[in-house]
């Protein structure tokens, strides 16, 4: 999926942190969400990149706390559940139909209702 092929690797993740290109950071929070080789590493990444200036990159970090509730089972409530609800409120149609998403995992996978979210 974009520069990350097969048999990725935190480093590869963290390399195109470091470039800080949006056309390649948009996909980080995919590979790790829906493959994590660390659940907490992963979040975290997502977190991280929820607050990113690009909307692309914005909205799919915050569906990849979504795959993370699918693929984890857990997630940091306190830090994830406000991350998406300020996703929903967001300027970007995108970012906000990425937050309904990963709303609607939350509720499906964890049991947790964020607020703002009508399922």
């Amino acid at each position: 999926m974009g520069p990350f092929r097969d048999g990725w690797t935190k480093q590869d993740v963290e390399a195109a942190i470091a470039r800080g290109l949006p056309e390649e950071l948009l996909y980080v929070p995919i590979v790790i969400g829906m493959d994590p080789p660390d659940c907490g590493w992963a979040e975290a990444i997502c977190l991280s990149l929820a607050g990113h200036p690009d909307f692309n990159v914005r909205g799919n970090a915050v569906l990849g706390l979504g795959h993370l509730a699918r693929t984890c089972r857990r997630l940091d409530l306190v830090a994830a559940v406000p991350a998406i609800a300020a996703a929903l409120r967001d300027d970007n149609a995108h970012v906000r139909g990425q937050a309904d998403n990963a709303a609607d995992d939350l509720l499906h996978y964890l049991g947790v209702r964020v607020p703002g979210h009508v399922p």
